[in-house]
């Protein structure tokens, strides 16, 4: 019977911690999109709120047309702002019948496929689908003749949202851009071109002919960059659970650890030392999503212990990761970079040079048997693959093996990567440690 209910409660305490991780990857995932977090963004953000929301207003039941950029660094809550303020606007039933548009830098990289895809959040596939466009300035000029139909009272308002903003600019021509604005700014339909963008010198990046339409509205975000409370906060409120949470002492229990957890001064030294590298809080949410990962049966709390060695993975030096994945014959080759950088005092190699040094190597250890010449080009072909070589400029038409390259990791950087490599031959270990054998 003792048995039975252990198994029984061992059962339980598995689906609290179920629960509970669940509940954490949805606030990481959610983060900003809740109400609690909508009113603290509407709170940090109020005038910047407030000017967005009348700029949408005006255009959705004025049929005022408006223009703006939305300048802020990255993970301070542009995108989320804007979906805030829509999201009041839709509450409110001022957003009506008007259309929202999405687009985005990244995805739309070029005009032709953002023409696509307004057309498609426009519903205008089917009035599309019976035309013949024998050119790109044919379908847009449809397109802009179905915003542009119909008076301003029977036009059906749209906002423009454009992420990454300053991509849209590298477009050729910028003829979306052009097309967007003007109709902006000659009031023949009401929309609202709204960009986010983290660049601050977006508008030198416009060609004259469309900043000479675009209204030069700007506004800026600057979120609060103070570690103490305001990052501590997030801290908290990314590990806090709901008072909806199912299981109210377990979660009146995990509340009390986060509130003990935030106090700990190794985890502050940890969250410190994130917080100086970046003030994104999408790196925060990176590192606390994988403490959640680790939680379950024999790891009920996340711990300081826990959170220092993520934040080791997650701040490692990308160059040193490569470098342990490298095969003997590509560290040697390295050492090999690193002793000639050293002792030319940075000067470029080739790979002459570097089989030269490889092979005295390999001449002063009997055991060493140098690997046939293209197979060490090969792997020194490896690393230029791997960013770990540069060619310099000036290499340009000389044969590939008197081409100059420039190594891209420093000789001590080198020898603290390969340091930590446990299965390191000891031949190589010392002859890492004396860059100036020969």
């Amino acid at each position: 019977m003792g048995v039975k209910r252990g198994r029984s409660d061992d059962s339980q305490v598995a689906d609290v911690m179920t629960d509970i991780q669940q509940q954490l990857r949805l606030n990481l995932k959610l983060w900003g999109a809740t109400n609690e977090a909508e009113e603290k963004l509407l709170a940090l953000y109020s005038s910047e709120g407030r000017h967005l929301e009348d700029l949408m207003t005006r255009t959705l039941t004025l049929g005022e047309s408006n223009s703006a950029l939305i300048l802020a660094p990255r993970g301070t809550g542009k995108s989320t702002l804007v979906n805030v303020v829509l999201g009041k606007l839709g509450k409110k039933g001022v957003l009506g019948d008007g259309f929202v548009v999405r687009l985005s830098g990244l995805l739309q990289t070029d005009d032709r496929q953002a023409l696509k895809e307004i057309t498609a959040q426009l519903r205008l596939e089917s009035a599309a689908a019976n035309k013949v466009f024998g050119s790109f300035a044919e379908n847009l000029a449809f397109l802009l003749e179905s915003l542009r139909s119909g008076s301003k009272e029977k036009s059906k308002p749209v906002i423009f949202l454009l992420d990454e903003f300053d991509l849209f600019c590298h477009h050729r021509n910028q003829t979306l851009l052009y097309n967007l604005f003007d109709v902006a700014q000659s009031a023949q339909a009401p929309i609202c071109v709204l960009g986010l963008t983290c660049r601050l010198d977006v508008i030198e990046l416009l060609e004259k002919r469309v900043k000479s339409r675009f209204s030069h509205r700007q506004i800026h975000l600057f979120p609060p960059d103070a570690f103490d409370p305001h990052y501590i906060n997030t801290f908290k409120d990314l590990l806090t659970l709901p008072n909806s949470f199912t299981h109210k002492e377990s979660a009146r229990k995990w509340n009390t650890h986060v509130a003990e957890l935030a106090e700990d001064m190794e985890v502050r030294r940890v969250l410190k030392r994130l917080h100086t590298t970046t003030k994104d809080v999408r790196a925060l949410k990176t590192m606390l999503l994988l403490c959640v990962c680790e939680l379950g049966e024999g790891q009920e709390k996340v711990t300081a212990e826990m959170l220092t060695h993520v934040h080791a993975h997650v701040s490692a030096d990308a160059k040193r990761n490569i470098i342990q994945g490298l095969s003997v014959l590509q560290l040697s080759l390295m050492i090999a970079m690193s002793h000639l950088t050293s002792i030319y005092e940075g000067e470029p190699f080739n790979f002459e040079m570097v089989l030269h040094e490889y092979l005295k190597f390999t001449r002063r250890h009997a055991h060493s048997r140098p690997l046939p010449r293209p197979v060490v080009f090969k792997a020194f072909d490896q690393l230029k693959t791997l960013e770990l070589i540069r060619g310099v400029d000036s290499s340009r038409g000389v044969q590939r093996e008197y081409c100059l390259y420039h190594l891209m990791i420093s000789p001590t950087h080198l020898t603290l990567a390969l340091s930590s490599i446990p299965d390191l031959p000891t031949d190589l270990q010392h002859w890492a440690s004396s860059p100036l054998a020969s």
